[in-house]
């Protein structure tokens, strides 16, 4: 995918990564480093990172009322996640998912765990290797 721009720099649009606690500080700093670098691949500018510090029991969490908050900003372009698991349980995540869609900011997801439309591949099985008269299969 080449950039809109060029590779010049841009400002803009502006977005807000989300993460949820996980089992090591490394793996916290490696999520909040793929956020960052799908950002710049994408000419999103990562404006800011909330972070969850404690376990996901309710839906109106200091982190996620401070990402609320600034997604109300005039130049706030939307959410970006590592995964939708990130936003909590499932029902939690729901009215989570809800909350930010009133915002009018969209929420972007790095890496979804469901197939798309006519792909039959799991999603993280890597490119497609073509052979004639054969099945597309996995490299």
């Amino acid at each position: 995918m080449e950039p809109i721009t060029e590779r010049r720099p841009v400002n803009g649009p502006y977005v807000y990564g989300y993460l949820r606690r996980t089992s090591s500080e490394a793996r916290l700093a490696a999520l909040a480093d793929s956020l960052a670098e799908h950002c710049r691949q994408h000419e999103l500018t990562l404006c800011g990172l909330f972070m969850e510090r404690g376990a996901v029991t309710e839906v109106r969490s200091p982190a996620f009322v401070g990402l609320l908050d600034v997604l109300t900003l005039p130049d706030a372009y939307g959410v970006v996640l590592p995964a939708r698991s990130h936003l909590g349980p499932k029902r939690i995540a729901a009215e989570r998912e809800r909350q930010i869609a009133q915002t009018s900011a969209r929420l972007i997801v790095v890496r979804s765990t469901k197939p798309r439309r006519g792909d039959r591949r799991p999603v993280d099985a890597g490119p497609v290797v073509r052979q004639r008269g054969a099945r597309d299969v996995p490299a």
